[in-house]
């Protein structure tokens, strides 16, 4: 019918608008935080707009819930509030009839979510996680003091000493190292030159022309050995990120029939973002409804209530489903049924305009009201 075409029409360019409004809000936002961890070290600076760009990629889901929610609750409140939904129901048009182009609306979205957060969300999380580590790894390489004491790793108590250093070759010259092995004996290390490296995910220090003292502090049991070339493994693998330790990157294949409760609260996540879009456009539907004669927009105010109650729902069922105090089945339902179940009664209570709103709730409750 026109009057569908023309409001999946104006959905369309409303969602257009209110996506592009919250992505460049939430953007801003973002880049302002990892900039700021940036310049405390947390996050190497040229990871920065590779980070913005996956983060962006985990939050489209939920972007794209709000914007079709907003976008429907926008368009039908503008259509109370301009009279033009009391001429569709004064010419025989149900408020029921509604759901048919919300649903059209809200369908393909539903589908993009589910795709984002079944296969390419896993994916960005894991890539996001791993060129962080990488480039902050390569950045702590690369920042070497000449003429400080400066500590290698986290193991071993290393000490390493540099006098020069060339910041475009990477060499340092005349090194002096401190380390010491399982045995508390230390290993004193001398080099004429060496530079960092990150080779088949190990960094190493390469050492040239040197000596090496091995002993025990107090005692003249030290040995004395020349090399050409040390390499020493200041850790085996970089922190990539393992897949299975993370549930968040883990593929939607590897999470359905596990026993895992992490495994199935993030399982339930993924699955409930897809179902909340349908279930709010649904909402919207009944939650438009705006009295021009009050003037007020409480609507509104209850459109953002339930939003809430529904999202904090679904993360308190998720944080039970993964405590392992509730089943996955347990978690998914309850917050999707209760939110259909308002949608059902709300649409016979806005389908009874002239009665007074407590009084249509209960008339909508009854099986009179259901009829």
């Amino acid at each position: 019918m026109i009057y569908q075409r023309n409001f999946i029409k104006e959905l369309s360019f409303t969602a257009v608008g209110i996506f592009v409004v919250l992505l460049a809000v939430l953007v801003s936002t973002q880049a302002i935080n990892l900039l700021g961890r940036a310049a405390d070290g947390r996050v190497a600076i040229d990871a920065v707009l590779a980070l913005v760009g996956f983060w962006v990629i985990g939050m489209t889901p939920l972007l794209l819930v709000l914007t079709a929610f907003i976008s429907t609750l926008t368009v039908l409140t503008r259509y109370w509030r301009d009279s033009e939904m009391s001429v569709w129901l004064s010419c025989g048009l149900a408020l029921k009839q509604w759901i048919r182009p919300v649903m059209q609306f809200a369908v393909p979205f539903a589908i993009l979510i589910a795709v984002m957060q079944l296969w390419v969300m896993p994916w960005a999380e894991l890539r996001s996680r791993e060129y962080a580590e990488l480039l902050k790894q390569k950045q702590e390489l690369s920042m070497v003091e000449a003429g400080e004491f400066n500590s290698l790793g986290k193991r071993n108590g290393r000490v390493y000493f540099v006098e020069t250093f060339d910041t475009e070759s990477g060499i340092m010259k005349n090194l002096f190292l401190r380390e010491q092995d399982k045995n508390g004996n230390d290993n004193i290390i001398f080099a004429k030159e060496g530079n960092f490296s990150l080779n088949d995910n190990k960094r190493t220090l390469d050492l040239r022309n040197g000596y090496r003292y091995s002993g025990t502090p107090g005692k003249a049991d030290y040995n004395r050995v020349s090399f050409q070339n040390l390499s020493l493994i200041i850790s085996t693998t970089p922190k990539l990120i393992d897949p299975v330790s993370h549930r968040r990157t883990i593929p939607t294949s590897q999470l359905i029939g596990s026993s895992n409760p992490q495994h199935q609260a993030e399982l339930m996540w993924r699955i409930s973002l897809t179902v909340s879009v349908l279930l709010l456009c649904l909402l919207a539907v009944p939650l438009s409804y705006f009295n021009p004669r009050s003037g007020h927009t409480y609507n509104i105010l209850v459109a953002i209530g339930l939003f809430l109650i529904y999202q904090n729902g679904l993360t308190f069922l998720r944080n039970a489903v993964e405590d392992g105090k509730i089943h996955f089945w347990l978690g998914l339902l309850p917050m999707h049924i209760i939110m259909f179940a308002i949608a059902v009664v709300l649409l016979r209570v806005r389908s009874m305009p002239s009665q007074p709103f407590w009084r249509a709730v209960g008339k909508s409750l009854t099986l009179k009201g259901g009829k």
